[in-house]
């Protein structure tokens, strides 16, 4: 990996994730989170002269990663229309999907982006700057209670109700919370001092995953794997939070993200997955030590039956 790719996104378990993904140097593979290309270039060095990759972004920042070779092609697209590009693309179905869903360091360090809470920036958040709302559109047009509702259903955050009406107080009074330094006024009153870095990353993680609909994005990948998948084909996800966790966790065991089995006759549940991994891999310290934000990774793999 060049410097450019260590800047953009040092990938997590990327030893771990290969190797779930068992790569057929003639095989057909999605990387549907590109980003620095850590992932997708390791899988290149499996491939043959007869494999494929495609990687998909919806940042177009992605792009200037791509990999010249013409056995790779670069998807600008959200993986939440997976199936579609790869039928645009002629692919009937592939050997393996792999899923990095953590935000790349890239977001966390273009300070104008506005995904983290260490530097002053416009509250955009917006994976795709082409389309979509922004953060500060988002508290600007929601009501105090759906914002509420998304502090506290994608950030688990107690003070949610508190920090929405102070929202909602702040706008009203002439004060729009259109920026990061702005977001932080309002919310750390309601915060600790001693939970001051991990709640406010929970702030930040709330209005990402609302702004960019991951969690939505995330069930429709999941739903078209199953359609995109030849039997034998390797489904391997790492997640970071366990709203995004639950999901995969769901899915693989069951072939939904509700997590409702589905019984035969004598009770053994049906599902379209074989569990490669029953326990589910975490970084070990070395990786922490390499890639500290790596910490609360868990990468699960799967095997369509």
């Amino acid at each position: 990996m060049n410097d450019q790719q260590k800047i953009y996104h040092v990938p997590a378990l990327l030893e771990e994730s290969i190797a779930g993904l068992a790569v057929a140097p003639a095989g057909t593979y999605v990387d549907v989170t590109f980003g620095g290309g850590g992932h997708s270039r390791a899988i290149m060095s499996h491939l043959g002269e007869g494999g494929r990759l495609y990687g998909f972004d919806q940042d177009m920042d992605a792009y200037a990663n791509r990999i010249d070779d013409p056995r790779f092609t670069f998807v600008h697209g959200n993986f939440a229309y997976l199936a579609n590009f790869l039928r645009y693309y002629g692919v009937e179905a592939v050997d393996g999907i792999i899923a990095d869903l953590g935000v790349s360091f890239h977001h966390f360090d273009d300070a104008e982006r506005g995904f983290s809470f260490r530097a002053d920036a416009p509250l955009d958040m917006r994976m795709n700057r082409s389309a979509g709302l922004r953060a500060s559109d988002l508290l600007a047009n929601s009501s105090e209670e759906e914002i509420a509702d998304l502090l506290y259903n994608y950030g688990e955050l107690k003070q949610a109700r508190r920090m929405a009406a102070a929202i909602a107080q702040s706008r009203a009074t002439g004060k729009p919370v259109a920026t990061v330094g702005q977001l932080l006024t309002v919310v750390k009153p309601f915060i600790k001092p001693a939970q001051e870095k991990k709640e406010l990353a929970q702030v930040f993680q709330a209005l990402r995953i609302a702004v960019n609909d991951e969690l939505g994005a995330l069930r429709a990948m999941l739903a078209q794997s199953l359609q995109v998948l030849r039997p034998g084909g390797r489904l391997v996800v790492i997640t970071y939070h366990s709203l995004e966790d639950r999901l995969v966790k769901n899915f693989i065991k069951s072939g939904n993200v509700e997590g409702k089995a589905d019984k035969d006759f004598f009770g053994r549940v049906n599902t379209p997955f074989r569990m490669v991994n029953n326990k589910v891999i975490q970084p070990d310290d070395a990786e922490v030590e390499r890639n500290p934000r790596s910490r609360s990774a868990k990468l699960r793999i799967a095997e369509k039956v």
